[in-house]
């Protein structure tokens, strides 16, 4: 397991920084952004299965050839049946980190999501109060603010579309329904469940490039692809309009607004740009082809250290 340890480290450090700067700055993910999306996912995976892999692995060299073989000595050590100076110091050292990494990333993940719900909570109490509820449209609700704003709240079966009164004004019947379809489009394609993934693993590791750089790319893939399912049935001189009103509304809230992180995505101004630059300047999508090998080499990615981790004699 010496070597597989070692060529999960080098994988963790590529993984950690050239390669998502370098996808970071590319122009292709606008023209493929289910296979950027897929790409991003299988990176931060990677990373992670690599980093904490690389350390067990080192950590378990003393004690079999494998990671089943190694993982029995290790139980035999904590059940007294194998004497712990086997390990030796080093190797222990990197078993212990393994395991903080671990338990680090696992309790983050929970963390992140038990504020975003006990958030969305008080954001939902909040609406109860200062909202109503739609007359023509089902689980929706509007607020008393002239701002232009339009988001969605997730919640499984209780998930709603917030509009303001002053976006009701201000847009046609089918800009507002370019609005809506962009918001539907973040419920039913659970985008709330890739932001909240990708923003614990920014807490947990916020000095790693792959976390900061993967959160923003991954906030800007989602709202793209909102887009495009809103230009099946809408025009695009329609969106781009949409887009320019909804973005001034965030603007003019106040820091007491109604809207905050738990009420899902809301644009920033160099997210609203790219997607305004993407609509007036369109390049054509990658072809079908090009984008399923590169969802079929993210996959490939993903399987390299879980392979190595689980397929016995890959690497000594």
């Amino acid at each position: 397991m010496f070597w597989t340890s070692w060529f999960l480290a080098v994988l963790a450090v590529a993984l950690a920084w050239p390669v998502p700067v370098s996808l970071a700055r590319a122009a292709w993910p606008a023209r493929a952004p289910f296979a950027a999306m897929v790409l991003w996912q299988c990176i931060a995976l990677a990373g992670g299965l690599s980093m904490i892999g690389a350390m067990l692995c080192y950590g378990l060299v003393p004690l079999g050839d494998n990671l089943a073989s190694g993982l029995r000595g290790l139980f035999n050590i904590l059940v007294g049946q194998q004497s712990l100076d086997t390990l030796g110091l080093i190797h222990a050292f990197a078993l212990s980190a393994a395991a903080l990494l671990t338990s680090h990333l696992v309790f983050t993940l929970w963390l992140s999501y038990f504020r975003i719900v006990r958030q969305r909570r008080r954001h939902r109490d909040l609406l109860t109060l200062l909202s109503s509820p739609s007359d023509d449209r089902p689980d929706t609700l509007v607020i008393s603010h002239q701002a232009p704003v339009a988001y969605c709240l997730p919640g499984g079966s209780r998930s709603i579309t917030v509009l303001s009164e002053g976006l009701l004004q201000l847009l046609s019947p089918e800009e507002l329904r370019a609005v809506l379809l962009h918001e539907q489009t973040h419920l039913t394609q659970r985008h709330h469940l890739l932001l909240w993934a990708f923003a614990a693993w920014r807490s947990a590791l916020p000095w790693l490039p792959t976390s900061k750089l993967a959160q923003r790319a991954v906030s800007s893939l989602i709202e793209i692809m909102a887009d495009d399912v809103a230009l099946r049935s809408v025009s695009k001189s329609t969106l781009v309009t949409a887009i320019a009103l909804v973005a001034s509304g965030p603007a003019q809230l106040t820091a007491d607004s109604l809207v905050s992180e738990s009420s899902g995505q809301i644009d920033t101004p160099a997210t609203t740009s790219a997607r305004l630059g993407r609509l007036l300047n369109p390049v054509p999508s990658l072809s079908s082809g090009i984008q399923w090998l590169l969802v079929a080499g993210s996959l490939l990615l993903l399987a390299v250290p879980t392979a190595l981790l689980l397929v016995p004699g890959i690497l000594p």
